[in-house]
């Protein structure tokens, strides 16, 4: 299958284009869109370290108030002897609300509870919590230890109410001294608002999920719309107890999509710009002047005699070899037209040649017949026949050289007899090889009638042919102008060769003409137009000098074979004749036309053009 080079300059561009693209899209899936997820993972990461620390710190800050009221002497007292009236004062709603907790209890060395008040913030009601209604502590509680050794501690403990921030501190004298007398625990309730809290100071959007399985690490999905991460919490005694979960969404994967998305696009269409205008200038600097070339060595070898150039501009490798190319043309049709030149000159000469033979064998038996005749009326005795008439007029019939004289005479006349009857037969001979010969003179015209050769030409160049074979003398006396007219015509098929020679004979007529009104030099212009009618197009071809022009009286007489202005001794009047012949065998006419003598003459040509098969 042909396939052009711009098409597999384009297909080959584009396929690069393409896997361009591709490996774009692909670094993009297998490492920008993974990077962004790289992102959100390690930033659900961090929201869940966050929320930990927040969740510390609060449980921090409640384990500093658990250790406010386990250093105060007053509490301190109230262990060493419980009294209703510390309770009354200090253990109340309002000190609950203050501290923002909602159970606090005091209990001894033994984990027996000497005090206890609980509150619902919201509500401003005592919480029915099982931790409060007890007489001690369980036996399993595990801050045991910590309570015998007067250490502060806090965790997470689960209750009827829900999830506790649980902190325990040692009961101190007030200056931090010991030895401890029990321990004061503060519980906060893991509310709603609480978790809210909580993720707000995380700034990342967290739910509590009861574990009822626990996991040992933190457990990380993803959504279509959110990156999870879940982290089990266990209780103070080693349980697990909720699972913390994060939701980050997955803004940077899609912030990163879209700019991906934008990129892509813009690196598409950047992609498809850069294609376009690299075929552009691939188009306007190679491919286009070299399908140029293309088209025009296809035409020139399939019509050899296309005058046409290329004539491309500039100076790089396709348009050195565009001129390469015309010089090359210009070479083989100039070789070409010389070729046509010496071919129709051999022709020529090949056709005198053998015409001259055959007449010379076809006048072989007339000459000799001529000569035979010739001998044979040069022999016959008329002189002495006429000397006998005359003796014999003179002398009387008595005498006896009359009867001799007479007998001459009818002895001469049988013998002119025999003469004039030979040569009525050569005669008779001799004009029947006549007649033979005229037939054989035109069997040879017809023979002659063959088509010319029909080459494209431009005008103005036809007439620079044309002025290289006309005589030094005819130049030096004459200037052709060749009119812009030719040039717009452009290139015509005709027969370039007869078509020189008829305007050789005209610019040779003009030289002369112009010598005889005596304005050496003289001009001669030569101008052209194309006559479209229904169904053929002509070119027509005007030469207008400025001789001495023709009369009137001659117009019509001037294309007559013999006839001719000029001396019979140079000039036999067969030049404008033979143009006339040859122009109406391409199927033309010419014709003059002159205002007068003196006032200069114009030659018109008509020419059907030919059509290109």
């Amino acid at each position: 299958m042909h396939m052009s080079i711009r098409t597999k300059v384009i297909s080959w561009l584009a396929l690069v284009f393409a896997l361009l693209i591709v490996l774009q899209i692909a670094v993009q899936k297998q490492i920008l869109m993974p990077s962004f997820a790289d992102f959100e993972r390690e930033d659900a990461r961090t929201s869940m370290r966050r929320i930990r620390y927040a969740l510390d710190t609060s449980l921090e800050a409640l384990e500093v108030s658990a250790a406010d009221w386990g250093n105060w002497a007053d509490v301190y007292h109230y262990v060493a002897a419980p009294n209703a009236a510390f309770l009354e004062a200090n253990i109340t709603s309002v000190g609950l609300k203050q501290l923002q907790v909602n159970v606090l209890l005091i209990t001894d060395l033994d984990g027996r509870l000497l005090a206890a008040g609980t509150e619902d913030l919201e509500s401003s009601r005592p919480l029915e919590l099982d931790l409060a209604r007890r007489a001690a502590l369980p036996a399993d509680f595990p801050w045991r230890r910590e309570l015998a050794e007067g250490r502060r501690i806090h965790g997470l403990l689960h209750t009827n109410q829900g999830v506790m921030l649980l902190a325990a501190a040692p009961v101190l004298d007030g200056s931090g001294a010991g030895p401890s007398r029990g321990m004061v625990i503060m519980g906060r309730l893991l509310t709603a608002m609480q978790v809210s809290q909580l993720g707000a100071r995380a700034q990342a959007r967290l739910s509590v999920i009861e574990d009822t399985g626990g996991i040992e690490e933190e457990l990380l999905t993803e959504t279509a719309s959110d990156t999870q991460i879940a982290a089990s919490l266990r209780d103070i005694y080693g349980k697990p107890l909720m699972l913390l979960r994060v939701d980050v969404p997955r803004v940077i994967t899609a912030h990163g999509l879209r700019v991906v998305s934008y990129a892509s696009a813009y690196l598409a269409a950047a992609a498809i710009a850069v294609l376009v205008v690299l075929l552009i200038i691939l188009n306007r600097l190679v491919l286009a002047p070299l399908e140029r070339v293309t088209r025009h060595a296809v035409a020139v070898a399939r019509d050899p005699d296309s005058c046409a150039r290329l004539d491309l501009p500039g100076d790089d490798e396709v348009a050195r070899l565009a001129r390469e190319f015309d010089r090359m043309v210009e070479r083989l049709a100039q070789a070409r037209r010389e070729l046509i030149d010496q071919s129709f000159r051999a022709g020529f000469a090949e056709l005198a040649k053998g015409v001259l033979h055959n007449l010379g064998n076809a006048m072989t038996p007339s000459v000799v017949r001529l000569a035979k005749l010739e001998t044979r009326l040069r022999e016959t005795p008329l002189e002495d026949m006429n000397r006998a008439t005359a003796e014999l007029g003179q002398i009387e019939p008595s005498d006896p050289r009359y009867a001799d004289l007479k007998e001459f005479l009818r002895l001469g006349c049988q013998d002119l007899k025999q003469t004039l009857d030979d040569s009525r037969a050569d005669v008779a001979v001799i004009q029947r090889q006549a007649v033979i010969l005229q037939g054989s003179l035109a069997e040879l015209m017809r023979s002659t009638r063959n088509d010319p050769v029909i080459e494209s030409v431009r005008l103005p160049e036809l007439v620079h042919q044309t002025l290289e074979i006309v005589p030094d003398t005819c130049r030096q006396r004459l200037r052709v102008d060749a009119d812009e007219s030719l040039g717009r015509v452009g290139a015509v098929r005709v027969a370039r060769t007869v078509l020189r020679m008829i305007l050789q004979n005209l610019i040779i007529n003009a030289a002369d003409a112009v010598r005889e009104a005596g304005r050496e030099p003289g001009i001669l212009r030569v101008a052209a137009e194309l006559v479209h009618e229904e169904d053929k197009t002509q070119l027509h071809l005007h030469c207008t000098d400025n001789g001495i022009g023709i009369p009137q009286r001659n117009l019509e007489r001037l294309f007559d074979q013999g006839f001719s202005t000029k001396p019979a001794e140079t000039n036999h009047g067969i030049g404008l004749h033979w143009c006339a012949n040859a122009i109406a065998a391409l199927g033309g006419r010419i014709w003059a036309v002159s205002e007068g003598e003196g006032l200069g003459a114009s030659m018109h040509l008509m020419v059907p053009l030919a059509v290109r098969e």
